[in-house]
C-alpha cells in the first residue's frame, strides 16, 4: 500500500502492483466491499498485462483499513460506508490516484460501486484517457452526463440490481458508448468469490476490457 493526498488534503491508501514504470497506469476501483482480496486479485492479473495498477481505498475517508466479505451483514456494512462519502469526494480521490502516474496515460475501471465511481470519473473528470465500467448501479441515473474519454461498459442480463430497462435507457442516451450484455449473468459475475460468479463470462468481459485499453491508452 501507499499513501496518497486529495485535493481537499485527505490522506488514502492505494494498493499499488505493477512495473512502477510501465508506460501506461490503470486505476481499479474497488466494490463496496474496500481493497480486498478480490480486488488485489484483478489488479494483480491486469498489471500483468504490462500496466502498473493503483487501487484506492474509497472507504479511507469513512474508516480506514477497511476489507469486507459477500456476506449480508458485510454488504450492509458496504452500503453504510458508501453512503458517507460524496461523489466530489470521491471523484477527488480517483483524481489523486491518476495524478499519481506522473502524466502517463490513465485508464479506469471500476466494478459495482467503482462501476459507477469509473463513470464519474470518465464524465466529470478529463484525468482518464479511457474507462471501464462493469456492473455499476449507478449509471443508469447519470446517463445523460457527457464522457469526456471512450468508455465501455458491462452489465449481466440477469442483474437483479440493473434491470436491462436501465441498460436499454442508457443504449439510448449514450449511443457513442460501447455496452456488452452477459446472457444469465448475475450482478458480481466477475468475482470469484461471490456466488454469481460466471467464469466464461467474466473471462469475454476481461479480454474486451484489455482490447479497450490496448486501443485507447497511448
Amino acid at each position: 500500500m501507499i499513501e496518497l493526498t486529495a485535493a481537499d488534503g485527505h490522506r488514502f491508501n492505494a494498493f499499488e502492483t505493477g512495473d512502477i514504470n510501465a508506460p501506461r497506469g490503470l486505476v481499479v476501483v474497488q466494490e463496496i466491499f474496500g481493497v480486498n482480496a478480490h480486488m488485489r486479485l484483478v489488479s494483480e492479473r491486469l498489471a500483468g498485462f504490462g500496466y502498473r495498477v493503483l487501487s484506492p481505498a474509497m472507504f479511507d475517508r469513512a474508516a480506514r483499513d477497511v476489507t469486507l466479505d459477500y456476506t449480508p451483514e458485510d454488504v450492509q456494512k458496504g452500503l453504510a460506508l458508501r453512503a458517507e462519502i460524496s461523489e466530489d469526494a470521491a471523484l477527488m480521490d480517483l483524481e489523486a490516484t491518476a495524478s499519481a502516474f506522473g502524466g502517463r496515460p490513465v485508464g479506469i475501471i471500476g466494478y459495482c460501486w467503482g462501476g459507477s465511481l469509473a463513470w464519474l470519473g470518465a464524465t466529470k473528470s478529463s484525468h482518464f484517457k479511457a474507462a471501464i465500467c462493469w456492473y455499476g448501479g449507478g449509471i443508469a441515473a447519470a446517463k445523460d452526463a457527457k464522457p469526456g474519454c471512450p468508455v465501455q461498459l458491462h452489465f449481466g442480463e440477469a442483474d437483479h440490481g440493473i434491470p436491462m430497462s436501465d441498460v436499454a435507457a442508457i443504449r439510448a442516451a449514450q449511443p457513442g458508448v460501447d455496452i456488452f450484455t452477459y446472457a444469465g449473468a448475475q450482478h458480481g459475475f466477475g468475482c470469484e468469490a461471490r456466488a454469481s460468479y460466471s467464469a466464461p463470462d467474466c473471462e469475454l468481459a476481461e479480454l474486451r476490457s484489455l482490447a479497450f485499453f490496448a486501443e485507447h491508452l497511448r
